[in-house]
């Protein structure tokens, strides 16, 4: 059965632009819904698809956190090319430390890490969230429970370095928080079940702008976006963009 794989997606709306990063064996359709209500509200946002994502698990483990971030550089630049000059970024998860490694990198309008991890303490997580991500797609493919099994036991095996690349990344991120003083939105699904949700107040607290908020979801887990009370987050992802001083309309 041939699957129709995710691709990424830019919505055009005003001035001001937002990019959206997905998490660790995500895709696009974790920020779709939060797309296409800011394009709703006036701002364009753009989504990439890192690399391996949004395909069989095998793909996935045949890049690492480096190439991923790289994705993220060049979707910066990319609505930078279509002449957007004020920039701010959300992420989910994995999506969430990368904005964050964005915003103490390059000069970003704000940022909003939503369930991002700062402590690499959930190894054993990642990689059970990697086995149901992987089961999901190969059961679109129709096969049976024991050819997934085989196929993510030996993905799984052979794929250790990924998931202690993320594990630097993610402490290499946490040192240097401190050096983000664009304006920071922290949002935290209380019922998150892939991470440590001390992370979040290691973020609010160690961020160096003054203008920062946090907000915990008490009903909703760790795919903060497309869970209950998502319609409540986008609103205040909204809200808090509006609250930027803002050079363009």
């Amino acid at each position: 059965m041939k699957i129709k794989l995710p691709e990424p997606f830019t919505f055009e709306a005003g001035n001001r632009a937002v990019l959206l990063l997905h998490g660790f064996t995500g895709h696009s359709a974790d920020v779709r819904m939060l797309g296409r209500f800011l394009q709703k509200k006036g701002y364009t946002s753009h989504a990439p698809i890192y690399s391996g994502h949004g395909a069989e698990p095998e793909e996935v483990v045949k890049y690492t956190p480096e190439d991923w971030w790289k994705d993220v550089q060049h979707a910066l630049q990319h609505l930078r090319d279509l002449g957007y000059r004020e920039i701010a970024v959300a992420g989910l998860s994995l999506g969430g430390v990368l904005s964050l490694k964005l915003a103490y990198s390059e000069p970003v309008k704000a940022v909003i890490p939503m369930c991002a991890p700062m402590f690499f303490d959930n190894e054993e997580e990642l990689k059970q969230g990697f086995r149901r991500y992987g089961t999901e797609f190969k059961q679109l493919e129709q096969k049976s429970d024991e050819v997934i099994k085989q196929e993510l036991d030996e993905i799984l095996s052979t794929s250790t370095s990924t998931f202690q690349e993320l594990g630097k990344l993610i402490n290499e991120v946490r040192q240097n928080v401190d050096m983000i003083y664009a304006p920071t939105f922290v949002v935290q699904a209380r019922n998150d079940e892939m991470i440590n949700t001390d992370s979040a107040q290691y973020i609010y607290e160690h961020v160096e702008t003054e203008k920062k908020d946090m907000k915990w979801y008490e009903e909703s887990s760790h795919i903060i976006t497309l869970d209950k009370e998502k319609e409540t987050l986008h609103e205040d992802i909204f809200n808090f963009l509006e609250s930027l001083d803002w050079s363009v309309e």
